[in-house]
């Protein structure tokens, strides 16, 4: 049963279209922040073999269904220096999967493993996003 379930998330997490950005480099984080500076944004970071992560990535993808904010994926095993970098900059030790809340260039939550979840990060954002899908 519990092998049905996740093999029915995968196939979901992956058939659905992708509204991820993709961050791999400094140059990449530095641009985020400045996205941040006009609205919320959030950092993504997980691992690609994790189902824990799996689950975790398609909760970012419902989010970015019903609130027009910008994901920024982080992918460990192809970035795990920009992850590091990221725990560094903002004092938050490194988890996987891991979602942080960044508005004006500062994290206002984070949460990692079963607590990224979409509704939770709805809330989160409702003050600082006025625009809902």
């Amino acid at each position: 049963m519990m092998l049905k379930k996740l093999r029915a998330t995968l196939q979901q997490a992956f058939s659905q279209p992708d509204r991820l950005h993709p961050l791999e480099d400094e140059a990449g984080l530095d641009a985020a922040l400045d996205r941040s500076r006009t609205r919320p944004v959030v950092l993504f970071k997980h691992s690609t073999w994790c189902g824990t992560s799996l689950v975790a990535r398609r909760e970012m993808q419902r989010l970015t269904e019903t609130h027009d904010v910008p994901v920024y994926e982080i992918v460990v095993q192809v970035a795990r220096p920009l992850s590091n970098l990221v725990a560094a900059r903002f004092g938050i030790r490194h988890e996987s999967p891991q979602a942080i809340v960044l508005v004006d260039a500062q994290p206002v939550y984070h949460a990692s493993h079963g607590d990224v979840r979409a509704d939770t990060l709805r809330r989160i954002l409702e003050p600082y996003s006025p625009t809902s899908r």
